[in-house]
């Protein structure tokens, strides 16, 4: 199998804050593929994507809303979000583009053009 987004753990030990893996899925569509990853909490200015020899590295801070009073259960988690995901080569990272609605954030990784199939005429 050709792995096409790979994830890189190995990079998030430098790293003295501390994070959690957000979920993430990824899906072929045709010429693209689309990797939507899930950081509830996390707004447009509290989003850092950036890409670095092949790497997609995604840091998403909260703006959590300060409580007053005494917190008595606290199920959601107050940490960060980071993840890196090595890309295949053949995802052109000059057209890497990406939108964040409603804590879902959704990046689109179009295939080079080298790889696109293409018609032929003959003469």
């Amino acid at each position: 199998m050709n792995t096409t987004v790979r994830e890189n753990r190995k990079s998030e030990r430098s790293q003295p804050e501390q994070f959690v893996a957000p979920s993430a899925s990824l899906m072929e569509e045709g010429d693209s593929y689309t990797l939507n990853v899930e950081m509830p909490g996390v707004n447009k200015e509290g989003l850092e994507l950036s890409l670095e020899n092949n790497e997609l590295t995604i840091v998403g801070r909260r703006s959590l809303p300060v409580i007053e009073g005494s917190v008595i259960h606290r199920e959601s988690r107050r940490e960060n979000f980071r993840r890196t995901f090595e890309l295949d080569p053949s995802i052109d990272g000059n057209r890497i583009g990406a939108r964040m609605e409603q804590g879902i954030l959704t990046v689109h990784l179009p295939k080079a053009e080298q790889l696109k199939p293409r018609k032929i005429a003959v003469s």
